[in-house]
């Protein structure tokens, strides 16, 4: 099933992809690789999500929100390259949590990004990752993820 179709079939519906809050771009492409920027949560009305893991959110609150990051991620890719269906693998992600220093699930948080990919995406969605522990994130933002992904021509 193409990655369209099971967006469909999930009842996904992808955010207007947010804009950048600087000078840079959301995702730029080199050869067959898309760098997307690193994405924060919004809520619908494009306010950020924010709070810290471990003290004002726990881990199911905050997968729930690095799943809204996944959201926003595929937005901006979708918008950068049109459909969904050219997306070949997904090659690495680097989740950031903004966690009080005893937190120690991290990758357990940016599951909800990761397992959002391979819903979409299959194996093709099943890449390298990182998740790590911040102090602080801009805004106060639970998560923030960035990405590269290969895509067919």
């Amino acid at each position: 099933m193409s990655a369209e179709d099971r967006i469909k079939e999930l009842g996904i519906e992808l955010p207007t992809p947010p804009g950048p809050v600087g000078n840079y771009i959301g995702a730029t492409r080199t050869g067959n690789l898309i760098y997307l920027s690193g994405h924060g949560p919004r809520n619908a009305d494009g306010s950020m999500i924010s709070g810290k893991v471990g003290a004002d959110m726990d881990i199911d609150e905050a997968y729930a929100v690095a799943r809204i990051v996944g959201l926003g991620l595929m937005a901006t890719l979708k918008a950068h390259i049109g459909d969904l269906n050219k997306v070949k693998q997904v090659i690495k992600t680097l989740g950031m949590v903004n966690a009080v220093p005893e937190f120690n699930d991290h990758p357990k948080v940016i599951n909800g990004a990761s397992d959002l990919f391979v819903d979409v995406f299959g194996d093709a969605g099943r890449g390298a990752r990182s998740a790590v522990g911040m102090g602080s994130l801009p805004n106060q933002i639970p998560v923030e993820v960035e990405m590269i992904i290969e895509i067919e021509d």
